[in-house]
């Protein structure tokens, strides 16, 4: 085997195995529905049944998930979204359990779970030498992966309440607050050519507080700063849009990289 054709087959298997998808719009748009049907449907289970068994059934879903994302051997759409859902409701329900049962401050919260983040991503980057999302193609990356999306969620929720109810900006402002802060290092990104893995990184945890703040805003009571829709009734809205854009990812698959569709093709010739 010549060194090309082994680096050619290394790349290629890369490709196959990678667990995560490529980063689109259809990625951020998705990202920021789950993070907005994990607000909701939180909000919605631990007012509607007893919180500890709310608390329970996200944790059951939440593992469940993610078991089944880490046996899946490459990326699949529905699976993987998944993942990112029950994070996202299992994450906003352990951030509110600090808070509420154990009284602690939005504001130390918000800097516990930073800190914790900043240490996932410096054991991370020691182990690793990467964090990029298009190196997760083996195992223990994937966990680092996941521990970090878990720590995004965990901060962006401490971070969304402090801002709307610590600092008085109501669920609006703080909405269109961090949805600036998640446009620009994009903008950056696109047009200054900032670093691509920072500016992921800030935007993905931008996502939690940005769709957060709006989903409580439609969900919430108007004595509690919101417009009262309801938050069944945005966690299920929310639900169809998400299901409706994983299913046309599964079948179009534009959430993967071309060279990696016709790869997949030629191996089914």
């Amino acid at each position: 085997m010549t060194k090309l054709t082994e680096f050619l087959t290394k790349t290629l298997t890369s490709k196959l195995m990678r667990k995560v998808p490529e980063v689109t719009v259809f990625f951020w748009v998705i990202k920021l529905l789950t993070t907005s049907m994990g607000e909701s449907t939180s909000d919605y289970l631990v007012h509607t049944v007893d919180p500890v068994i709310a608390v329970i059934l996200g944790a059951i879903g939440f593992i469940v998930a993610i078991i089944l994302q880490l046996r899946a051997r490459k990326y699949v759409a529905w699976i993987y979204w998944l993942a990112v859902t029950m994070v996202a409701v299992f994450g906003t329900m352990a951030a509110d359990v600090v808070h509420i049962v154990l009284g602690v401050p939005y504001l130390f919260s918000t800097i516990f779970f930073a800190i914790s983040l900043a240490i996932i991503f410096t054991i991370w980057y020691k182990i690793e030498q990467t964090l990029s999302i298009h190196s997760i193609v083996t195992s223990r990356r994937e966990l680092f992966y996941w521990a970090v999306v878990v720590a995004t969620f965990a901060l962006g929720t401490a971070a969304g309440d402090m801002t709307a109810i610590t600092l008085n900006l109501g669920y609006l402002h703080s909405g269109i607050l961090f949805g600036i802060l998640f446009l620009l290092p994009l903008i950056a990104y696109k047009i200054l050519g900032a670093d691509e893995v920072f500016t992921f990184w800030f935007s993905y945890i931008m996502t939690r507080p940005f769709g957060a703040s709006f989903a409580d805003l439609f969900g919430r009571t108007p004595d509690l700063g919101g417009l009262g829709f309801g938050t069944g009734k945005t966690s299920i809205i929310l639900t169809i849009f998400i299901i409706g854009f994983v299913l046309y990812l599964s079948v179009t698959r534009k959430d993967t990289t071309r060279k990696e569709s016709e790869v997949l093709y030629s191996l089914t010739k």
